[in-house]
């Protein structure tokens, strides 16, 4: 028979071992699934925001359904008509299931309008979304685009639609960031400008002022605004990955030097392309990229123009802070747990 120091000590060792097994039982749960998300009515989700509803204590995700799948639809028909998908995560962002799409109350009066990119926020008394809206459904790209303010108060009803008035007819992908000295600054791509990225400020979301170009040493589109160590960072999808901007003020940019994020194809089930269009969620002291992906297109087979190269899947990867830079190791696996917002 054992001594009891010897009984007590063994006790203890595989105490510690359960507890060990049990913790990285729950890391495995939490690695991001990945793809992290398909739309199961079209599988065109692309554009992703996500936030916190506390009305049902998840996470939700809004995202543009691109109509990869619909049969018989021919230029960019596919990319019109789309209506604002929603899906939902019980497990801080790991995993997502769909719930359905946004009641939108756009305003138009329009049954074939097209809704992209949506930009959802809270200022604490409501949700506020920005949306870009096209007037019908069309098979190129040479018609007017605007973005419109909508509120909610349950993230799944929008009404009391407002176009915003700015820079021109054709303006798209909203991203909204209130400044310390609570100001709100809304960052829009500007398609008449080269896809120039503008920017215009408000104190209440409703009346906007413009402010003229914020970024446009390049074309991109699908601007994201984000305050993370220490400083204002701005996301663009310049479709050879992501370009990453930083600011001391949010008004004055720098470009990020040696290469873009997500430029170099991924390893992963429908990552080995490039990321595109993405959101960034700032949870305690990390930050996680939401990006969206066109898994048939690579290879031989790139430039077809079938479902296989239309669909389109989302992702999300950790970023990584050093030196003052902006990285992210799309093959690692990604531990998410963001952060419940009660």
């Amino acid at each position: 028979m054992k001594p009891p120091s010897q009984t007590v000590g063994t006790l203890l060792i595989l105490l510690l071992l359960l507890s060990s097994s049990t913790v990285a039982q729950k890391s495995l749960r939490n690695v991001a699934a990945k793809p992290l998300f398909r739309d199961p009515v079209f599988d065109g989700a692309a554009d992703p925001v996500v936030i916190w509803n506390p009305r049902v204590k998840r996470w939700w995700m809004f995202y543009t359904n691109r109509r990869a799948t619909a049969p018989g639809l021919t230029g960019v028909t596919w990319v019109h008509g789309t209506r604002i998908g929603i899906a939902e995560s019980a497990d801080g962002g790991a995993t997502w299931k769909y719930v359905g799409t946004a009641a939108i109350n756009d305003g138009t009066g329009i049954t074939d309008v097209t809704h992209w990119a949506p930009e959802v926020i809270s200022d604490g008394k409501a949700f506020h979304m920005f949306l870009t809206v096209v007037p019908g459904v069309f098979a190129d790209w040479n018609h007017p685009r605007t973005i419109v303010h909508l509120t909610s108060t349950d993230l799944r009803n929008w009404n009391n639609a407002e176009p915003l008035s700015l820079s021109s007819d054709r303006v798209i992908d909203a991203a909204v960031y209130r400044l310390p000295n609570g100001t709100w600054r809304l960052w829009y791509n500007n398609e008449r400008d080269r896809k120039s990225i503008y920017f215009a400020d408000s104190r209440d979301l409703k009346t906007w002022t413009d402010k003229g170009k914020a970024v446009g040493d390049q074309a991109g589109e699908g601007p994201k605004v984000f305050r993370w160590q220490g400083a204002f960072w701005m996301i663009t999808d310049v479709w050879r990955g992501l370009a990453v901007y930083r600011s001391d003020d949010g008004q004055t940019w720098t470009r990020q030097q040696g290469g873009n994020l997500l430029e170099q194809p991924g390893e992963g089930a429908d990552d080995q392309v490039k990321g595109g269009h993405a959101d960034v969620v700032v949870s305690g002291d990390r930050a996680f990229l939401f990006y969206f992906t066109h898994p048939g297109r690579r290879g031989v087979d790139e430039k077809k123009d079938t479902s296989e190269q239309r669909r389109s899947s989302i992702q999300v990867v950790e970023l990584k802070y050093q030196d003052g830079l902006l990285s992210c190791d799309r093959n690692a696996p990604t531990y998410v747990r963001l952060v419940s917002m009660n």
